[in-house]
């Protein structure tokens, strides 16, 4: 009983992250909100299992880095005092793994979802 209390206690701090990503982060917001447009399209275009399982991974990784980036920029942020100069350099290259990864994922996408678009045309 004890395992599940300390289980259900780590999902409800989990879950404050979740809210805290959600509600103060811009870019968090918008990569969810296409990721959601996504899963419609996947769900309207009926893709295959493989290309379900390829376009959640890519979903899900830019979501990840994107709350990667998000904890990077506190970290260095309470660190400003005394600031590196390698600081602004972290927050930008943290930056850069998510552009990327955005830019896997709209790849990804557009290899994925292109024939399907083909034959409403």
């Amino acid at each position: 009983m004890e395992r599940i209390k300390k289980f259900l206690k780590s999902v409800s701090f989990a879950y404050r992250g979740l809210k805290y990503v959600f509600r103060h982060e811009k870019n968090f917001q918008n990569e969810a909100f296409v990721g959601t447009l996504v899963i419609f399209a996947m769900i309207y275009f009926q893709v295959t299992r493989m290309e379900t399982v390829a376009l959640f991974l890519v979903i899900f990784g830019v979501l990840i880095l994107e709350i990667l980036n998000t904890i990077m920029e506190r970290v260095v942020d309470i660190l400003k005092p005394h600031v590196h100069p390698y600081a602004r350099l972290i927050k930008d290259l943290m930056a850069t793994t998510v552009l990327l990864a955005s830019i896997l994922a709209v790849v990804a996408g557009v290899i994925i979802f292109i024939p399907y678009m083909k034959s409403l045309f």
